[in-house]
């Protein structure tokens, strides 16, 4: 399904990526490559109540959906010009973002290695296990995220150019424009009357560029919008910070001064971010009786949920739409895709 577009073949003044229409000289730097069916789908969620909405970014690609795979949109152009051969990231042993890095290196015909940290079983854990290998990757088990970490950082492989290290999550700094352009999708999404502006939109936060994109692309794109994120990831690993406001305003800090290279006009300020850790529960990837919870109702409703990411934030979502009459919004990043 991947489409190859060059700078001038861009379709900045249709759905795709409307982040150009907002900001032409952009692409100048960043130059993604279509792989995804965009824009996704915003519903009404009319069996919780008329101001629910949800945003799908679970089927918008033919393969493996979920909010992974828009941002390889912006990481492959990264591979691309490295001239690397072989991809290396890693995440916990049901880490969707390696699913996703599976999919995407057989859909380019690159390798994929897949460095894994342990996290509670469950059927969600095994799938994943078994997909990877099935696209093709080579699923290498550390055992602790320490050990996964040094794995990854450490890894003399680095020392060769073909071989390109993807941090987990797929945070790179081009990536969080992924989800600032997903912003202007969605305020596309309003001004065509296809849903209301949400007060809040919410949305899962592990490796932190979803939910950094989102905040300064609502931003940006003028919405009065908060984007709660749920944190699903420990906010420290050690002394070094991985899921905190200060990580999510630095990743934004790095895509607002990129974006003020070509417009030096736009607001410095960063938007107040909001992260939420009151449904972490015990640990990553840990199943809550909440998050189970939410999870039975979320298939009711039609979505499709897991445990470690997707779950969470849906429990929140689920709470706080008992307690507001403004409209608001659920964004679904866990792949529905009906895999082989």
């Amino acid at each position: 399904m991947m489409k190859n577009n060059n700078s001038h073949a861009y379709n900045v003044s249709g759905h795709h990526w409307p982040l150009f229409q907002a900001f032409p000289k952009l692409i100048e730097s960043i130059q993604p490559i279509q792989l995804c069916e965009l824009p996704s789908p915003v519903l009404p969620l009319d069996k919780l109540g008329p101001h629910t909405w949800v945003k799908q970014d679970d089927a918008i690609h033919d393969v493996y959906g979920g909010n992974k795979i828009r941002k390889f949109e912006f990481i492959v152009p990264e591979i691309q010009k490295q001239k690397a051969n072989h991809v290396y990231t890693f995440g916990g042993t049901g880490t969707n973002h390696g699913v996703a890095t599976a999919v995407i290196c057989k859909q380019l015909g690159l390798k994929a290695s897949v460095i894994t940290f342990h996290q509670p079983h469950s059927k969600h854990v095994q799938k994943n296990q078994e997909l990877m290998q099935r696209f093709g990757a080579n699923v290498m088990n550390a055992g602790s995220i320490y050990w996964a970490l040094m794995k990854f950082y450490l890894n003399p492989r680095r020392f060769n150019k073909r071989n390109y290290f993807l941090p987990a999550g797929g945070a790179t700094p081009v990536a969080t424009f992924a989800y600032i352009n997903a912003a202007f999708e969605l305020k596309n999404q309003i001004e065509n009357g296809l849903c209301p502006e949400p007060s809040e939109i919410y949305v899962a936060v592990g490796s932190s560029s979803t939910l950094a994109g989102l905040t300064l692309g609502c931003a940006l794109a003028g919405l009065k919008t908060k984007v709660m994120g749920i944190q699903v990831f420990n906010s420290h690993i050690g002394p070094v910070e991985t899921c905190t406001e200060g990580v999510i305003l630095s990743v934004m800090q790095k895509a607002l001064t990129s974006i003020r290279q070509y417009y030096p006009n736009v607001s410095s300020d960063l938007p107040s971010v909001h992260l939420n850790g009151d449904f972490f529960g015990p640990g990553y990837g840990e199943l809550t009786t909440e998050t189970c919870e939410a999870i039975k109702r979320g298939e009711s409703y039609g979505l499709a949920l897991e445990q470690t990411y997707s779950g969470k934030a849906f429990d929140a979502f689920l709470k706080a739409s008992k307690n507001t009459q403004d409209p608001i919004l659920f964004w679904q990043t866990y792949n529905s895709q009906a895999l082989p």
